[in-house]
């Protein structure tokens, strides 16, 4: 530190007080930056956790001032809750030292550390957090396109789009169908297209209809959870719920959104409500930023989330590749605490441990009857990798059912509460 000399400390003591703020505002402006793209689970928890002591300049980039999860959305879609209730600000986020900024970040610049605004602004960054979720690939559904989700939701990104399928699903009479066609894997979990096939069926059926049907015409031949949904749809909506899977429709061969028709090898099926879900792939600042690989998903380092491509940039959430970890909001809030601490020790005295990740993902087939999948992992050999699993057994009582529920209600609690405050 450089010594001032009496006549200096003299000029100083004669500021004033304006002379006291300057070692403040100098410390201030000399925390490092991090900046934190998508305001969802990922995001939101790893700003909140990085703001966490003071340490750091956070900022997070959200493209709305407030998130819809997509995380109980389907419970929305059965009536279990309100639109509001899954609708959340981050007033609370700001209060607790993150600067939030509501707008659409365009490029990274990795050479000068910054991030590039969709307004022309820039933010600089001494470490990156990019947690953007998934963009929907729409041509991987003949016929479909990024248009026709305004007459065909997808409802696969949480807010106007779980809004449309909600009023489409109320607007039916009985004797009228939906058609689903789920995404292809990877994809984003929940909102779980099949708990989402099991909150239809219970609007349907809380409001008498015995006439309608969903029509699942799925592009995989299992999924998770199998036994388990059709136990429950078999149980509660028996002869409401038609799945099939690639060896018996043999493929889409168009969607018209406008005629309600999906088309397949197998036959032409039409609903007054169809819920056509893409592929996917991470969100389009991931690709822009050049974290991608060929997948359209971003490799990581499996022991601290950091970027494959640069060791500056940590990837989280949906975007990633995390091994055996599925796309959910319980894995990206688990993700963002492993790239919380890992930054934290490459930017302070914070010492980092061992990255343990965990998920739990919990469904709602009917009333009080839930159900759940889920694991604790490590990094093994480079990779995620599970490392103990669990998951609901078919024939299980009614009371430990509820209880599942309840376990989920509790859970969504907490987890907002970690990202927003």
């Amino acid at each position: 530190m450089q010594k001032l000399n009496r006549r200096q400390f003299n000029v100083l003591l004669g500021a004033g007080v304006a002379s006291m703020v300057v070692p403040f505002h100098i410390g201030a402006q000399s925390k490092p930056k991090v900046v934190v793209i998508g305001g969802g689970a990922g995001g939101a928890t790893a700003a909140r956790t990085l703001a966490l002591g003071g340490e750091l300049d956070v900022t997070l980039i959200t493209a709305s001032d407030s998130y819809t999860t997509c995380f109980f959305s389907n419970l929305y879609l059965g009536g279990y809750r309100d639109f509001g209730s899954i609708t959340h600000s981050y007033d609370k986020l700001a209060a607790g030292g993150v600067n939030v900024v509501t707008g659409f970040a365009t490029g990274v610049d990795a050479g000068s550390k910054t991030v590039s605004m969709e307004d022309g602004s820039s933010l600089a960054y001494d470490r990156l957090v990019v947690s953007p979720g998934i963009d929907l690939k729409y041509d991987t559904v003949p016929g479909y396109s990024e248009a026709d989700s305004e007459i065909a939701p997808h409802a696969w990104h949480g807010g106007s789009q779980t809004e449309l399928l909600k009023a489409k699903l109320d607007a039916m009479q009985d004797g009228d169908n939906i058609v689903m066609v789920p995404p292809p894997n990877p994809y984003r979990c929940p909102p779980g297209p099949y708990e989402r096939v099991s909150m239809m069926a219970h609007t349907l059926k809380s409001r008498g209809y015995k006439n309608s049907k969903i029509i699942v015409i799925d592009p995989k031949p299992k999924f998770s959870k199998q036994g388990l949904f059709q136990e429950g749809w078999e149980n509660h909506y028996a002869g409401m719920i038609e799945w099939y899977g690639p060896d018996v429709h043999g493929g889409v061969v168009n969607v018209d959104a406008k005629s309600g028709t999906v088309e397949t090898d197998l036959d032409e099926f039409s609903g007054a409500v169809l819920n056509v879900v893409p592929g996917q792939q991470a969100g389009s600042i991931a690709l822009a930023a050049g974290l991608t690989n060929e997948t359209g998903f971003c490799p990581i380092d499996a022991t601290s989330m950091r970027s494959t491509v640069d060791d500056s940039i940590f990837v989280i959430g949906d975007a990633s590749i995390a091994g055996a970890m599925p796309k959910s909001g319980f894995s990206a809030n688990s993700q963002a605490k492993v790239a919380a601490a890992a930054i934290k020790a490459d930017l302070t005295d914070a010492e980092v441990g061992p990255a343990n990740y965990s998920n739990t993902c919990w469904s709602l087939i009917a009333t009080d009857d839930g159900v759940k999948v889920g694991a604790n992992y490590e990094a093994v050999d480079g990779k995620i990798a599970s490392t103990s699993t669990f998951i609901s057994q078919t024939g299980e009582d009614a009371g430990l059912r509820k209880t599942t529920y309840q376990e989920s209600v509790g859970w969504y609690a907490g987890i907002t509460a970690d990202m927003f405050g």
